[in-house]
């Protein structure tokens, strides 16, 4: 008798062997039934070495109370074969032990220990299925036959390979069992039709988990002298039969569900056709996606004959699938993972759509066996890991690639397969519960602490398929132009160019070129490039121009390729290399920018302020120092716009990154906010640049003072702070004469400042020309350039027209003397914000000049609804549309009183002038509006107002946008949309429609 408080022998051999509840266990361990045997060291060694001792014993006293006699309980002690079956199942799935519990006598599957028992196939299975005549009958069956299934898995009899193949081989005899039953219930039907069919998916693969949809496709032919339409009416209830004996939960529960929505036209199309109707589909609709699917295609039931029939009639068809016009396309789409419909707490846990998961091995190698399996048969295997086998051997995937994802990919498998026999329930998702990641882990052989095991191994073989998802298409590529493992198979040329125009590059001839330039030596920087290249690559195939992207790196490896901390950068800063190639192939106009000064590519780094927009007070400080340290105004000037230059890269850059997100960090989910960094961004630097050149020519002719104060009014998007790339600064200049200084020496010198600025920033360069419109002046082109305060306040006081009061609205001191200026703002105040609001007479006013420019304004053959400026719902419509309320509620308001746009339209739903729904409305389009023309600049590097029409051009402008290959239509109609709402506000509450 144990003594108080302490612990039984059996209590602590208990928890040696593994038990995590050694007093439920000792419990269990004192039953009737295990009365004969419950100190046998055998036994306890046994449950020991299962994954989870616990539930093998639990199964085991269940499985023995069901027992008539003695014969199995002495037969487990016995015989250790049937002993390290039985009890490997029962630790690892308690679905198997409860049907053990109610069919006592089908342990007896598991006594059998024949050399033909270790590896069974279809005939095997039909034999052990070949009693069942009825729904529940086959249900028991399947199970026995899958006890022999986990048996051997669970032992290691079979590895993972091995298991999927004879679970694959299982649900074919399922399946034929079930379509034999079908056909009992239905002589006159099975009479009239040949019926085939075809297991797609993992199932027509070989490689089958426990719990899985059955894909299939169904095709049928009359009999000869049926008629047609009555065969198949005939082979669609068979089908539909056939499909209801394994899905439908009976008393046994179900088998698994079979899934028929990979057949033409999905569950919108009939469930059986004839081989003809199949084959014209594929001919004339099918996707690329459907000829991945049929990869897989093998013929499993009803009439093989017909079934092959249909294999080799679309054979063909899948081999030319690379060969589609839209195969780029549809590639780069199927590339996108699927997960924005696994809930975020859910996808680090996915073992199959979760990045490094099972899918992104599967889709990789058969997009390699698309691309190239039209040429080499050897490829055309429907198993994926024979059929990276054959890739490797090809040398197609490189050797060392492919060993380590076949690992990767038997141990993701291996891990999704104990997830789901543990309840024989279709999951990928891993456990969180410690006891299930304990026992996932123990029956995949870590014992030492296997849940820090299990999520260690698990994390490490992730990392491994993420990492090499991306080299598995690109590595080989060097391989073939560097050449620096004589004897290793490698990509023919041939095979190369396929494979990079299946990626999306228009022209791999020239990328073939740039890779042997990059990659080819044995130098430092030829070693790091390879390195580097198989992701570059896979980020420029992201893109809409990969060509442009590779064709830039290789500019910019050449200017800087020898410099240390170039690839320094890119190799240990882990945001720079992605940012790069998101940069080098979104457009024209950031890589201009960067080719100017390579060296500018060190923002793209993660320290330092890396792509943060610095603010106007810094950005002023550097251009003012740069110009005291120059010799001369044009040597200053030239500093100064070679600040804006670099600047200009880092917004755009920033934008870039910031519209495209990366591996690590999603797109910026708000438009309004991206528009609002890039207008104030470029606002700031041209205020700043526009404050050293007037420093500059100042200095070069005055000296520290100028004869007359001097400011330089920002108007339009440069005072409202909402510039684009491409955008021209409208400005107006005031002065005002010192102290003693005649008027007439000082409007000279004024002048004078104006006409040097002006030349001085459009001096033709490697940098970008600030262009000064100052047409917005009084008397516009008319006009003098500079007037003085008196002379603006004389005109603004007897002939100020309403637009100029309108246009005065965006005025802001950007440069000069800051207390002219204000006084300057202080002036026109009055206009811009009359008191007691416009007259009617102006608001008729307006509103005919808004007619007028609508009609005569717009290019010449330009599409209105999708001209981003002019157009219905365009940037001027919504504009007029709040600068009007500023014009008739600013003096009432004070949040009117901004040059900001969107902040005027806030403080408009703020003071109650304009609904919620309307505000939003406008605001929606305004953004999307700016966003396209940014976008247009971007990427064609220079200015429009409407999308581009060249279509690689215009697909670039839709992946700044957020839409994936293949949706410039929904850009497009989306754009449309947008605008067509924001113009019916328009409408109601600019012109009282």
């Amino acid at each position: 008798m144990t003594a108080p408080g302490r612990r039984s022998s059996t209590f602590s051999r208990l928890l040696r062997h593994g038990f995590t509840d050694p007093s439920a266990a000792e419990r269990l361990l004192e039953s009737r039934e295990l009365t004969a045997v419950r100190n046998d060291p055998v036994l306890l060694e046994a449950l020991g070495a299962t994954a989870d001792p616990d539930l093998a014993l639990h199964g085991l006293v269940r499985l023995l109370e069901a027992q008539p006699d003695r014969e199995l309980l002495d037969t487990v002690i016995a015989a250790k074969p049937l002993r390290d079956r039985l009890l490997g199942v029962l630790g690892a799935s308690s679905a198997l032990a409860e049907h053990l519990a109610r069919h006592a006598g089908d342990w007896q599957a598991l006594v059998t220990y024949e050399p033909r028992d270790l590896h069974p196939g279809v005939e095997e299975f039909e034999r052990g299925l070949a009693e069942a005549t009825d729904p529940v009958a086959l249900r028991v069956a399947y199970r026995r036959c899958l006890l022999s299934i986990a048996a051997r898995d669970v032992c290691g009899t079979t590895d993972v390979a091995q298991t999927a193949a004879e679970l694959a081989d299982l649900a074919t005899a399922t399946l034929r069992a079930a379509l034999a039953i079908a056909r009992a219930a239905a002589p006159d039907d099975a009479a009239l039709c040949r019926l085939a069919v075809i297991a797609m998916g993992k199932c027509g693969g070989h490689e089958l988990n426990y719990v899985s949809d059955v894909d299939v496709i169904f095709v049928a032919e009359a009999v000869e002298g049926a008629d047609e339409g009555k065969a198949l009416r005939s082979a669609t209830k068979l089908a539909s039969h056939m499909m209801r004996i394994c899905s439908e939960t009976t008393v046994e529960g179900s088998i698994w569900p079979v899934d028929a929505n990979l057949r033409p036209e999905g569950r919108n199309g009939p469930l059986v056709r004839t081989l003809s109707s199949h084959l014209a589909y594929y001919q004339r609709w099918a996707k690329t996606w459907e000829f991945q699917a049929l990869l897989k295609a093998r013929p499993v039931a009803g009439d093989i004959e017909l079934g092959e029939e249909y294999v080799a009639a679309l054979e063909p068809l899948v081999w030319k699938a690379a060969e589609r016009e839209n195969f780029v396309t549809d590639v780069q789409k199927m590339r996108r993972r699927v997960v924005e419909n696994i809930p975020v707490a859910e996808i680090e846990r996915e073992l199959k759509l979760g990045p490094g998961g099972l899918r992104d091995v599967e889709f990789a190698v058969q997009l390699l066996q698309l691309v190239h399996g039209r040429a080499d048969a050897s490829l055309r295997s429907g198993t994926t890991l024979d059929a990276l086998q054959a890739l490797a051997a090809g040398g197609y995937v490189g050797r060392d690639d492919a060993v380590q994802l076949d690992d990767a990919y038997r141990f993701l498998r291996s891990m999704e397969h104990r997830i789901q026999l543990y309840r024989l329930r279709r999951t990928h998702l891993v456990p969180e519960d410690e006891a299930d990641q304990r026992r996932i882990g123990r029956s995949l052989g870590l014992r030492t602490d296997p849940v820090a095991e299990l999520n260690r191994e698990w994390k490490r073989h992730t990392s491994v398929v993420r990492r090499l998802h991306e080299k598995l298409f690109y590595r080989p590529l060097l391989d073939a132009v560097a050449q620096l493992a004589p004897g290793e198979a490698r990509l023919s040329p041939e095979a190369a160019r396929e494979r990079l125009v299946a990626l999306g590059y228009a022209d791999p001839a020239a990328a073939l070129r740039h890779l042997e330039a990059l990659a080819s030596g044995v130098t430092r920087k030829a070693a790091i490039q390879r390195t580097l290249l198989p992701v570059l690559l896979g980020w420029f195939a992201d893109s809409a121009d990969p060509d442009a992207g590779l064709l830039n790196f290789r500019k910019v490896s050449d200017a800087l390729g020898k410099t240390p901390w170039y690839l320094r950068l890119l190799r240990d800063e882990g945001a720079a290399a992605e940012n790069l190639a998101r940069v080098l192939s979104a457009g024209r106009l950031a890589p201009d920018l960067l080719m100017r000064a390579p060296e500018a590519v060190a923002l793209l780094g993660d320290s330092d302020g890396g792509l943060e927009p610095r603010d106007r007070a810094a950005l002023e400080q550097e251009i003012l120092a740069a110009v005291r340290r120059a010799d001369g105004a044009e040597q200053a000037v030239t500093a100064a716009r070679g600040v804006r230059r670099r600047e200009l890269f880092r917004t755009a850059a920033a934008d870039i990154v910031g519209s495209y997100g990366t591996e690590t960090q999603p797109a910026e989910a708000d438009q309004g906010a991206l528009v609002d960094r890039v207008g104030g961004a470029v606002s700031d630097l041209n205020a700043a640049t526009l404050a050293g050149t007037l420093r500059a020519v100042v200095r070069d002719t005055w000296g520290d003072t100028l004869p007359t104060r001097f400011a330089v009014i920002g108007m339009g998007r440069f005072g409202g702070h909402e510039l684009g790339y491409g955008s021209d600064a409208d400005v107006l200049f005031v002065h005002e004469p010192r102290n003693g200084v005649p008027e007439q020496s000082a409007s000279e010198a004024a002048n004078k400042v104006v006409s040097e600025m002006r030349r001085l920033l459009q001096i033709p360069s490697a940098d970008p020309p600030l262009l000064i419109d100052a047409d917005l002046r009084p008397e516009g082109k008319s006009g003098p350039l500079v007037r003085t305060l008196k002379s603006y306040e004389a005109y603004y006081r007897r002939w100020s027209l309403v637009w100029e009061a309108q246009a005065l609205l965006r005025a802001e001191v950007v440069a000069g003397d800051e207390d002219l200026g204000l006084r300057f703002i202080e002036l026109i105040d009055p206009l811009r914000y009359p008191a007691e609001g416009l007259g009617d007479d102006a608001v008729r006013e307006i509103r005919r000049l808004k007619a007028r420019m609508e009609s005569e304004r717009l290019p010449r053959g330009a599409d209105p609804k999708l001209h981003t400026k002019l157009g219905p719902g365009g940037l001027s419509d919504v504009e007029w549309v709040v600068q009007l309320m500023q014009l008739r509620h600013g003096w009432a308001e004070p949040g009117l009183r901004t040059t900001r746009t969107r902040e005027a339209l806030a403080a408009a739903c703020a003071a109650g002038l304009i609904a919620g729904e309307d505000s939003a409305i406008l605001d929606e389009a305004w953004v999307l509006a700016t966003r396209v023309r940014n976008a247009v600049m971007l990427v064609r590097g220079r200015a429009g107002d409407t999308f581009p029409t060249d279509p690689r051009e215009l697909a670039a402008v839709g992946r700044y946008l957020g839409y994936g290959p293949g949706h410039v239509g929904d850009m497009l109609d989306d754009y449309r949309r947008t605008a067509r709402r924001a113009r019916a506000v328009v409408e109601t509450l600019f012109y009282g429609a």
